[in-house]
């Protein structure tokens, strides 16, 4: 686009005041257009219409071979995680689908699991793996024997008060414990370390205890439970207590053998539901770039279930686009007319960079709208279920014209112009010269 313009300057058509000015204008009558002409309701396609826009997504990436296991895995996980705001809105939270990454096996063996899947097991082989109505304390301390700080002294006289101080440094953290259990609590997730004496607490009172989760996967359960992370138990009065208010509510917490690991499941929270995606690859890389194909193919998805509406894609929209502001064109000054034919051309990028990309003959396929470039022929894209969300393709156009508009607003550069050879010299030249020397 940028580069379309800057023709207009070279050759002292359009004054770039007046240029970025109708750039504005020719943006605006885009949207209108795309708006009233190109959207298509995605309550006519249903979920069909979610499943196209994810396989969309996932074209050209890695999982691309296997769009329709992906793309209904996708939708389900969406789906999984709707909830309704203040306003009656309907909101997709992706954040509440985990994803996670397990060596070996096919990428078909990829699974969909129904609740926030933890990878973590319980502090001990004794705990239950199993529990109903769970109710949920997240912490965000350690809970292990209380140590002084540094810095501090303690001078005694007596040797038998060593072991009453040793004794008392233990009875902290066991009082901390009670203090958390007798709120009712019996899965506890912490972010830091369980030492084995107190682990021998949690195994006493049939409660699960996690330790050494993940701050993000700590926030994120603490969201769907309703819980309040607590980061210390100390309150206003200078005491420490831990309230009933804070604990989070799941109908169960399992730790369940899924795939090669074992996995704590947290189902059917109270606050908010959520889904978890476990994908198999052959190594580190394979699963990274699944997973953000996958995540790409989710803020997809989101955005078509907000929006509610999506375009054809496959440059279907650029096309359409190009072709009615040369249109529109005529309706306007000689200036305007030059402006928006460049503005035009530039859209036109998008259908012959696709072209290109597929190895086929751009000039003949970008002035027809919709391409096929498997078989190097124009189609409908939207019978052969090419979509894209409607609010990616107007901000993608908005923020390339702003960036044109941006550097159009440029008066004047500072360019330096790099060293030639010989006024660079080198180091031979310096010895030969006895410029050394000196």
């Amino acid at each position: 686009m940028f580069e379309r313009a800057h023709i207009l300057q070279d050759f002292f058509l359009c004054a770039c005041g007046i240029l970025y000015q109708y750039f504005s204008v020719f943006y605006r009558e885009a949207v209108r257009y795309i708006n009233e002409n190109l959207i298509i309701n995605t309550d006519e396609l249903g979920r069909e219409c979610l499943i196209n826009a994810a396989k969309t997504s996932m074209s050209s990436k890695i999982i691309g071979i296997d769009g329709d296991f992906f793309a209904n895995m996708v939708v389900d996980a969406a789906l999984a995680v709707k909830y309704t705001d203040q306003k009656g809105q309907a909101r997709y939270p992706i954040n509440s689908v985990n994803v996670l990454k397990a060596h070996g096996r096919s990428q078909k063996e990829s699974i969909l699991v129904n609740g926030y899947a933890l990878n973590c097991v319980v502090g001990s082989q004794g705990m239950t793996k199993r529990i109903v109505n769970a109710k949920i304390a997240c912490l965000d301390f350690s809970l292990q024997k209380a140590k002084m700080k540094l810095g501090v002294q303690i001078v005694i006289s007596d040797p038998e008060k060593l072991d009453q101080i040793r004794q008392r440094e233990s009875d902290i953290t066991k009082e901390r414990i009670q203090k958390i259990l007798a709120t009712g609590a019996n899965v506890i997730l912490t972010t830091g370390g369980i030492d084995d004496m107190c682990l021998k607490y949690f195994v006493d009172a049939g409660a699960m205890a996690v330790r050494r989760v993940v701050k993000k996967d700590l926030k994120r359960i603490a969201k769907a439970s309703g819980a309040t992370i607590c980061s210390t138990l100390a309150n206003l009065e200078g005491e420490e207590s831990f309230e009933a208010l804070m604990l989070g509510q799941a109908e169960e917490v399992i730790q369940e053998r899924i795939c090669d690991d074992e996995l704590i499941l947290i189902k059917n929270t109270k606050a908010r539901t959520s889904a978890s995606i476990i994908l198999r690859g052959a190594n580190d890389f394979m699963c990274d770039e699944m997973e953000r194909s996958i995540h790409d193919a989710l803020c997809v998805v989101k955005r078509v279930l907000e929006s509610k509406s999506v375009v054809p894609g496959g440059g279907a929209v650029e096309a359409a686009l190009s072709i009615y502001l040369e249109n529109y064109a005529t309706s306007m000054g000689s200036r305007e007319q030059l402006a928006i034919a460049e503005f035009a051309r530039s859209l036109l990028i998008i259908p012959n960079t696709l072209a290109v990309n597929a190895a086929q003959d751009a000039t003949d396929l970008v002035a027809k709208i919709g391409l096929d470039l498997i078989n190097g022929k124009p189609r409908d894209n939207k019978q052969a279920g090419v979509f894209e969300p409607t609010m990616v393709k107007t901000k993608s156009l908005k923020f390339a014209t702003e960036a044109a508009i941006t550097i159009l607003r440029i008066d004047d550069l500072i360019k330096l112009h790099p060293e030639t050879k010989e006024e660079r010299g080198c180091y031979e030249d310096a010895v030969h010269s006895g410029a050394l020397e000196e």
